[in-house]
């Protein structure tokens, strides 16, 4: 390598830090304090030199714990199939279990499956040998976490589990671990090699780990068919969670309305739509009650058919009688209503059936950034 016409290579800095007895840092530090201005361009160069190994250093460390993650995909298989079917159909919780740094990433499991619907507990080992299996009943069920499968104090619990009448499940690197051999079910998360360069600290071990419970969780998401509603039910201090509290009123479009008469001709109807933005036009009557909805959906499916659709009036195309909201519903009951029909747009009526607004999905889950009353 040449870097501002001096050479360098794995020798010069293997000369610089071994053979000298500093290392590469201590020499630029020598060289800079030296106050030899013929030092001055072999300073800059060593310092770049210095930033390139920091950055490679960086790199090849993401690079080493995404093939970590990588290597996990096809293990996933029966067992873990097995596991999701367990756990939805399991009255009980999933009691998380694990020592040092498979401790602390189960303690994030917990408060993930409790967020999104899955009742879950952390249970510290040494604790549980001392008084804490009192809250473990037998339709619960043990998710035990060690990358060596050979960790004491959690292995020691395995049989006290088992009595109480748990079924058991193991997150581990070693299938042939005592932890893998004590377990109803064994997910593999063993990685080839630590991003630790003594292969001491666990490095891609813990996020290959923390990948999988991910894994496990959204899954879990969708077996259970966990609705944005009920994150707001779990999560009330949160982003999502405050939106959810607010009310129709605080989201509703109320200007620049996309109503339309039921005698206009289609092409005035498309001309409404295409302005307002939102995939839909509410169909009036004189005293502007809701008669009806069309939808991008509807001109869809009639040119389809083959109709000819600007021979046509809003009142032939429109769907009569649609789905309406009070301005003072709460948003996590709209939201509730758009899942349950499947749609994503519902007119703003007040106790007359007067229209007063449209509401849209995306106003009540955030599109781009969240923005609460105008701040």
């Amino acid at each position: 390598m040449h870097i501002r016409g001096y050479a360098y290579d794995d020798r010069l800095r293997h000369s610089l830090a071994l053979n000298s007895r500093v290392s590469f840092k201590r020499w630029i530090a020598v060289v800079a304090g030296s106050g030899d201005h013929r030092f001055a361009k072999l300073e800059s160069c060593a310092l770049e030199i210095l930033a390139m190994d920091i950055l490679n250093n960086a790199k090849s460390v993401l690079r080493l714990e995404a093939e970590g993650i990588l290597n996990l995909v096809d293990r996933v298989g029966d067992d873990f199939v097995r596991l999701v079917d367990l756990i939805c159909n399991s009255t009980g919780r999933l009691i998380v279990a694990g020592i040092g740094k498979s401790g602390i990433i189960g303690r994030k499991f917990v408060a993930t499956f409790n967020s999104t619907g899955t009742r879950a507990m952390f249970l510290h080992p040494v604790e549980a040998m001392h008084g804490d299996l009192g809250m473990v009943c037998p339709d619960d069920i043990l998710l035990a976490l060690s990358n060596s499968g050979e960790t004491d104090e959690l292995n020691i619990l395995l049989p006290s589990i088992r009595s109480i009448g748990c079924r058991i499940a193991a997150f581990t690197g070693n299938r042939e671990s005592t932890l893998a051999k004590n377990s109803d079910l064994v997910i593999d998360v063993g990685v080839a090699k630590e991003a630790c360069p003594m292969g001491l600290a666990p490095t891609t071990s813990t996020t290959a780990l923390l990948a999988m419970g991910d894994a496990l969780a959204v899954v879990l998401i969708d077996q259970k068919h966990f609705k944005s509603s009920d994150f707001k039910r779990f999560h009330p201090g949160g982003a999502l969670g405050q939106r959810l509290s607010m009310h129709v009123s605080d989201f509703m479009m109320s200007e620049s309305m996309p109503t339309v008469n039921e005698d206009d001709v289609m092409a005035a109807v498309i001309a409404v739509m295409d302005r307002a933005g939102i995939g839909v036009a509410l169909v009036v009557k004189p005293d502007r009650t809701v008669s009806g909805i069309i939808t991008d959906g509807d001109i869809r499916r009639l040119l389809a058919r083959g109709k000819d659709l600007f021979a046509m009036s809003a009142r032939q195309v429109m769907t009569p009688k649609p789905k309406t909201v009070r301005q003072t519903l709460p948003a996590y009951d709209a939201l509730n209503l758009m899942e349950a029909f499947e749609i994503t747009v519902l007119p703003v009526v007040d106790i007359n059936g007067v229209v007063l607004g449209v509401l849209h999905l995306h106003d009540i889950l955030g599109k781009g950034s969240f923005k609460f009353n105008g701040m």
